[in-house]
């Protein structure tokens, strides 16, 4: 997961676009484990199955850093590089879906991007979702856009 996050490309649209190096890594792993003890949902590794390579993360979490849009429980994805572009995150990013609304019974799902970011945005409109608002991230000041999903409209596509 370092790896991933030392890539500038990966990075570009994550917050401020910084890299993130292994301590940054490995603290940032430690919070989405206390996540998972405090809420009973996270981030999932995303590994491919023919080899075990890890690929990237996949999961659900509390978007804190928007307090605007607060309560909400956020799907959200990072993969490496030599991953895009295959379905992986789509294929990904719905398994969480699917986690959230029948695993966990949330009410709705969002999904948070800067704006400029089409592949992230793609991906969200092929999971259902609909942009409800853009605003500025009070973290780094950048625009984003939240797109969201409610269980009434992820029945309503499953069927």
């Amino acid at each position: 997961m370092a790896a991933v996050n030392a890539d500038p490309e990966v990075m570009r649209w994550i917050r401020d676009g910084s890299v993130r190096d292994e301590q940054q890594t490995r603290g940032g792993i430690q919070a989405w484990e206390r996540e998972w003890e405090s809420q009973g949902f996270g981030l999932f590794a995303v590994e491919i199955r023919s080899t075990g390579e890890l690929a990237g993360f996949t999961g659900l979490s509390v978007p804190g850093f928007l307090p605007e849009v607060l309560p909400a429980v956020e799907v959200g994805w990072r993969l490496g590089r030599s991953h895009w572009g295959q379905g992986l995150a789509t294929e990904a990013a719905a398994a969480a879906v699917r986690f959230g609304f029948e695993e966990r019974g949330l009410e709705r799902i969002v999904s948070i991007t800067q704006v400029g970011n089409d592949a992230s945005e793609r991906i969200m409109t092929k999971l259902g979702m609909h942009p409800v608002r853009e605003t500025v991230n009070p973290a780094g000041g950048r625009r984003v856009r939240v797109f969201e999903l409610s269980s009434d409209q992820y029945v309503t596509t499953t069927r």
